[in-house]
C-alpha cells in the first residue's frame, strides 16, 4: 500500500513588472517517510527559480488514487460504507478518502463512480472537495535503478582482471643475478 505525503514547495518568481512574487506549490509524492518524500519533491521539482525550499511535509490518508490522462484538478472525495462486525454482528461505518484528476465535480464523482463499479458493499460518496495539488509523484521502480555505465567506460573489476591477465602473459624478467665465478685466474 502507498504511503502518501503532502508536500508544500515556497519560492519567489519574477512577474511581468519585475517584481518578484512569493510561490506555493502543493505536490504529492508516494514515499517510505518524510525524509524520502522530501528528497523526491528536491528531485522531482524544477522551477524557474534556482532555489526553492520545501515549507512543509505532511501524511495524507489515502484509501486510493484515481489517476486519468485528463484532468487538471485533483479531487479529494470521501467514501462511506457499512461493514459488518464479525464479533459483535454490529454494522460499522468506514470512511475512505480517495483522490481523482478531473476537469470538474461532476467528472470527479463519474470517475470514481466508474472506478468503484465492482465493489461488492454499498457505498455512498459524501464529499467531493478541490484540493490545492498540482502533481502527483507515484513511486515508480525506475527511480530505483542505477545509471547505466556509458560505453566508453568499463566497471574497475573488469579493468583489473584484465591487467592481472597481461601481467601474467607478459615474460617476467627473473631478479636472478648471473653467477659470478670467484676463481683467481
Amino acid at each position: 500500500m502507498a504511503s502518501w505525503y503532502l508536500g508544500k514547495i515556497r519560492y519567489q518568481k519574477e512577474d511581468e513588472a519585475g517584481r518578484l512574487k512569493t510561490i506555493n506549490e502543493t505536490y504529492l509524492v508516494d514515499a517510505v517517510s518524510y525524509t524520502e518524500s522530501e528528497a523526491r519533491l528536491y528531485k522531482q521539482i524544477v522551477t524557474d527559480a534556482s532555489d526553492f525550499s520545501v515549507t512543509a511535509i505532511s501524511r495524507m490518508r489515502l484509501a486510493d488514487l484515481f489517476a486519468y490522462e485528463d484532468g487538471e484538478q485533483w479531487f479529494k472525495a470521501k467514501v462511506i460504507y457499512f461493514s459488518v462486525d464479525e464479533k459483535s454482528g454490529k454494522e460499522k461505518k468506514i470512511v475512505n478518502y480517495m483522490l481523482v484528476n478531473s476537469e470538474g465535480i461532476q467528472q470527479a464523482l463519474d470517475r470514481i463512480n466508474e472506478s468503484m463499479r465492482n465493489f461488492l458493499i454499498p457505498y455512498e460518496v459524501t464529499d467531493i472537495n478541490l484540493t490545492p495539488i498540482l502533481d502527483v509523484f507515484p513511486y515508480s521502480a525506475d527511480e530505483d535503478k542505477e545509471p547505466e555505465i556509458p560505453a566508453n567506460m568499463r566497471p574497475l573489476s573488469e579493468v583489473m582482471a584484465e591487467r592481472a591477465q597481461a601481467t601474467e602473459a607478459a615474460p617476467t624478467e627473473a631478479a636472478v643475478p648471473n653467477e659470478v665465478s670467484t676463481e683467481n685466474a
